[in-house]
């Protein structure tokens, strides 16, 4: 059976897990720059709070109803989803991390599954104080209906199995076709259009006309409806294929060299991402953006591709790369709303191509230095010790509107948590 593990409302989850009191109290996760909600209590949504609110909308009814909004804390949170894996990992040795608040495990267990689910609930309570529904079914399709229905009924006691055809038909008829795991909003229009209005519904068209209609993604989704396993389980995450690092400003930046540090620490993000899945690029894109909701200003997009002649994972040439890049398409006088790097043509392992030219002493020095950057890094999960181009997170974050974000309750040893004895 497939075990599918969703947290709750995980970015509030976070924050309430180092602030009890706030459990059964409306609150609310917002987006960068304290623009729109991201994740919210079950609280807030009986308020009437939606994901994607504008925060600027709803401010009122937050100060007249005892919202607690709170900026995003992503380094919070992240960490969080680290503790959440790791004692996955200590239940089962085949976890699947989907996302960062869900994840699947393969089981052959041998107590009920049910049992079992409350189980992996209870312990990923004990251990980081973060609620969990579990969904346990024959693939992972019907796991991710089943962890559905468990968050949404309380009469599951967060834990609900479909373990039979009947109960599958049941839980089929009552999702809507848009909340089916992989169907995106134009196949449901196009659906719609069909009359398909239901997970079951959809789940007992002709195979003929899913072959008309559908790719082999939506294929594959159908046949997972009906207890066929189609979607491959991967214990290792692949690869992506482009990374991207990017942020909004609170304000438009003018000057070049405030651009110029935030490029840098987007080059970092990039290079460090590209590490850990021990890859290399080949291209590059630097963006800027200027705010296309002024109305007084023409919005304008501008990017510059830049291509290396080695693939490369090497912060110190991506971030020589990433500024001259920057240089070409900076324009003075405007200002920016949005900056950004994109890597792609990702290769990993061994497969990227030499240059003729290469110097191989070099290269080696090169790895050398990302690795031992990347090992003194991990020391210290709230903030880098090394950095390039002598620039921090902070040269971003100043730009940045989080005027109500929590404490590094789990990274930094200056906010961890004070018990005072009375």
């Amino acid at each position: 059976m497939i075990v599918h593990i969703d947290c709750n409302s995980f970015f509030v989850s976070c924050e309430r897990a180092f602030r009890p009191d706030l459990r059964h109290k409306p609150v609310v996760v917002l987006s960068n720059n304290d623009g729109c909600v991201c994740s919210m209590s079950t609280e807030a949504k009986l308020l009437g709070i939606k994901r994607g609110d504008p925060y600027f909308k709803f401010k009122e009814l937050a100060r007249t109803q005892n919202i607690t909004c709170f900026s995003g804390n992503h380094k919070l949170y992240n960490d969080m989803s680290s503790r959440v894996m790791d004692t996955l990992r200590s239940i089962a040795t085949n976890v699947e991390v989907y996302s960062v608040d869900d994840a699947f495990i393969k089981t052959d267990t041998s107590i009920s599954l049910v049992e079992y689910g409350n189980f992996i609930k209870k312990k990923i309570w004990q251990d980081t104080c973060i609620p969990v529904s579990v969904g346990i079914a024959e693939t992972k399709t019907l796991s991710k209906i089943a962890s559905h229905f468990a968050k949404r009924y309380k009469a599951y006691n967060g834990v609900a199995v479909i373990d039979t055809t009947e109960k599958a038909k049941k839980a089929m008829s009552l999702l809507p076709i848009e909340n089916i795991w992989g169907i995106g909003r134009k196949l449901t229009i196009r659906l719609r259009q069909l009359g398909i209005k239901t997970a079951l519904q959809f789940a007992e068209m002709p195979q003929t006309m899913i072959h008309q209609i559908l790719n082999i993604t939506g294929e594959r989704t159908w046949r997972e409806l009906n207890g066929e396993r189609c979607i491959p389980y991967e214990r290792e995450a692949t690869g992506k294929q482009s990374i991207t690092a990017s942020r909004s400003f609170a304000k438009d930046i003018y000057d070049i060299e405030y651009l110029s540090e935030a490029i840098s620490v987007f080059a970092a993000i990039v290079s460090r991402r590209l590490r850990r899945q021990h890859g290399k690029c080949t291209e590059l894109y630097v963006f800027l953006e200027t705010n296309r909701f002024h109305n007084d200003t023409p919005y304008m997009c501008k990017t510059e591709r830049t291509s290396f002649e080695e693939a490369t994972s090497d912060t110190l040439e991506i971030t020589s790369a990433a500024n001259n890049a920057l240089k070409r398409i900076y324009k003075n006088g405007i200002g920016f709303k949005r900056a950004g790097i994109v890597v792609t043509n990702i290769v990993t392992g061994n497969t990227w191509q030499m240059g003729l030219f290469t110097d191989e002493l070099k290269r080696k020095r090169s790895i050398c230095l990302m690795e031992t950057i990347d090992k003194i890094n991990a020391m210290n999960h709230a903030t880098e010790l090394i950095h390039v181009a002598a620039v921090t997170n902070r040269g971003v974050d100043r730009y940045v509107r989080n005027e109500n974000k929590s404490r590094l309750y789990t990274t930094d040893i200056n906010d961890i948590i004070t018990v005072k004895a009375t």
